[in-house]
């Protein structure tokens, strides 16, 4: 699909690199504040891409980033020539952010959002204690680990590739559950779940064993409860290159080892 591009609006993550690079688009493509441009143009890693498409979901904007961080899985190569034929010309992918609730005994009822993952995590030097329901039906009464996680397509090939996840194409409806350093049953390394299941993973032992939640960058501490499902009413577009896909990236990483 090519589309007709006028106007960008350009953010920086803050980093001396992206900041150079932010400078220079500007003077050469202009600046147009997000609610009015066309593509906002995110500079910078994985991270801060996904900061601007949770601030910008349901707007109807689509953002193209260029990488200026470390990792830049969900970036497009940076160059500052022939930046409208890119856009114009780039694949837009949609995809939907998880949804949290998390019961806490110290903030009380949480809700947040995370297009990457949501993920518990051990507190304390014992391992958390977890019992994971899926559709209201118990399928494991107690893992013993140090976390586990439900990611979405996007999150995939951060944190749980990391903990030996398995990578989803972007548009696979399916979220991935995954356990960090499990120990009982130490055999069992997830499930892939539909994208229409609720999660509900409860903490066995809160008090000896705290755990606590977080959604992409809110972090939810003494969690006795956390319920995830995918907000199919929200939505985020990302622009990727042509010759440089999501699809293409997932079957290359899966061809790495």
């Amino acid at each position: 699909m090519t589309r007709n591009i006028e106007t960008f609006a350009f953010l920086s993550s803050g980093t001396p690199e992206s900041d150079e690079a932010m400078a220079s688009l500007v003077q050469v493509y202009g600046q147009t504040a997000p609610k009015d441009a066309d593509v906002i143009i995110a500079l910078g890693g994985d991270g801060f891409m996904l900061q601007t498409l949770q601030n910008h979901m349901n707007q109807g904007k689509m953002t193209y980033g260029m990488n200026r961080g470390s990792v830049g899985f969900l970036m497009n190569e940076y160059s500052e020539t022939g930046l409208k034929e890119r856009v114009e010309a780039a694949q837009a992918e949609t995809i939907r952010p998880l949804k949290m609730v998390a019961e806490s005994l110290e903030e009380g009822t949480v809700t947040s959002f995370a297009l990457n993952d949501v993920y518990l995590l051990r507190q304390s030097y014992q391992a958390a204690k977890i019992r994971i329901t899926v559709d209201d039906q118990v399928r494991l009464e107690e893992l013993i680990c140090d976390g586990v996680m439900v990611a979405t397509p996007a999150g995939s090939t951060a944190y749980n590739l990391s903990a030996q996840g398995p990578i989803l194409p972007l548009d696979a409806r399916l979220l991935a559950l995954t356990p960090v350093s499990p120990f009982r049953p130490r055999r069992w390394r997830g499930a892939l779940l539909s994208n229409k299941v609720t999660v509900r993973l409860d903490i066995l032992e809160p008090e000896k064993r705290p755990v606590n939640a977080v959604a992409d960058h809110t972090e939810v501490k003494s969690v006795l409860s956390v319920t995830i499902e995918e907000a199919s009413q929200l939505r985020a577009t990302i622009l990727f290159d042509k010759n440089h896909s999501w699809n293409e990236r997932i079957l290359k990483e899966q061809f790495l080892y």
